[in-house]
């Protein structure tokens, strides 16, 4: 016959009991805020994962017209024949704001050799894209996707993403990110493209 313990009662007792509760709670708490993480992982990036930027090497570059910061209108397929540079941006992005000043010094360098820098802002207004800029003082074009039609054709997932499209307007060259030290990637890809 089993013999049924009963839990003496003391003091002490209940206040473990409870402090158990908290830890069990706290436990659940955190594994459902895990499992809650993985779950808008895998809905939010993995489609963004398949829809990559860097399906778009060897593709024609997709042609736009967008109004820049000097109120003029630009379009792509105007600078067939020129190598360009397509940076896509926000103002909320760390490393953009790091990013857009190197990507000055590289288009002061190789402009007179035929570069075509286009700096695309996806901002949903253009207030603080454009107070950005100048606080940055870049000396190349900024141009504002406000309806993100740009971002969405050239399937932007993060930010900045760096585009590279040869002289014939195909894209050669995708970098996705910044970190200190990735402008040298696409910088030996832009001369190999400058000098073909």
């Amino acid at each position: 016959m089993l013999q049924h313990n009963q839990a003496v009662c003391s003091p002490a007792r209940p206040a473990a009991l409870a402090q158990s509760r908290l830890v069990t709670r706290s436990h659940l708490a955190a594994f459902l805020a895990a499992a809650f993480s993985a779950l808008l992982l895998i809905v939010v990036v993995a489609p963004v994962a398949d829809s990559s930027t860097t399906q778009l090497i060897g593709q024609p570059a997709p042609d736009f017209a967008l109004r820049s910061l000097d109120n003029e209108n630009l379009r792509l397929s105007e600078h067939l024949g020129e190598v360009v540079v397509i940076n896509f941006w926000a103002t909320w992005c760390g490393p953009c704001r790091q990013e857009m000043p190197l990507l000055d010094g590289v288009y002061g360098k190789y402009r007179l050799a035929g570069l075509v820098l286009f700096s695309v802002n996806i901002d949903d207004t253009q207030d603080r894209a454009i107070e950005m800029a100048r606080t940055l003082k870049v000396s190349y074009p900024v141009l504002f996707d406000t309806r993100k039609e740009v971002a969405r054709a050239y399937q932007i997932g993060t930010m900045p993403v760096t585009v590279l499209i040869d002289r014939e307007g195909v894209v050669r060259y995708v970098s996705e990110g910044y970190k200190p030290g990735y402008e040298k990637r696409y910088t030996d890809q832009l001369r190999e493209l400058l000098n073909k």
